[in-house]
């Protein structure tokens, strides 16, 4: 593997023990925390290969939780974010899955209220630095650390060039963009890594595109 800098081995600034147990779970809670734009009432967290062998003592329950309440890595509200959780009244349950997956450091988590839920599965692959591979059953690659649009669409022809002439018009480069479907002409999802962080008058334009059902952004 190869390290662009010395900060890829080191990993973030952050609440320890682990850069890949605990500021990459943080991440990947902070994301889904972010994609479902408000603080859940419930959640259930499944680890999978090394999170589910040692989550505990390695404190990937209290950075993950940590995350879906909007705490960075270095948050020091992190090593109590059970008991903060438990006191806003959100339910947070825990599962050891057996399940052999892709990558030993994977985590799913799907949280939701009284409004709708969210699906989705991440990955930490170490420095930090993570790796979200599905969101409501759609296959997907968003690093998180970049800002990323997330755009729900028809599948229809037209829609991929109607968001991309959207960004032309706002000057905003794309860093990387992929687009999965579950079945040709139903749903389809973009995700869309970008060079800089995109004003709400960008989302209002996207959203008003024919065929395009939501748009959320991430902000780096």
């Amino acid at each position: 593997m190869k390290y662009k800098s010395v900060f890829d081995i080191i990993g973030p600034i952050m609440i320890g023990p682990s850069s890949s147990h605990t500021a990459g779970a943080a991440r990947i809670g902070r994301v889904a925390r972010s994609l479902f734009g408000r603080q859940p009432k419930w959640a259930n967290i499944s680890f999978y290969g090394s999170f589910a062998k040692t989550y505990k003592g390695h404190g990937t329950d209290v950075a993950i939780v940590g995350g879906l309440l909007d705490f960075d890595t270095y948050d020091e509200r992190i090593k109590t974010s059970l008991q903060i959780a438990d006191s806003l009244g959100v339910a947070i349950s825990f599962h050891e899955e057996d399940a052999i997956t892709d990558h030993p450091n994977t985590a799913k988590v799907v949280i939701g209220d009284d409004d709708g839920e969210l699906e989705l599965v991440g990955i930490s692959i170490g420095g930090g630095k993570i790796e979200i591979t599905e969101l409501n059953g759609f296959a997907l690659k968003l690093s998180g650390n970049h800002p990323a649009l997330l755009v729900v669409h028809d599948d229809r022809y037209g829609a991929i060039a109607g968001v991309a002439n959207v960004l032309a018009k706002f000057a905003i480069n794309i860093g990387h963009m992929e687009v999965s479907r579950k079945e040709k002409g139903q749903k389809a999802l973009m995700t869309i890594e970008v060079d800089q962080n995109i004003d709400d008058a960008v989302i209002q334009e996207l959203t008003a595109l024919p065929n395009i059902t939501q748009v959320t952004k991430i902000v780096d």
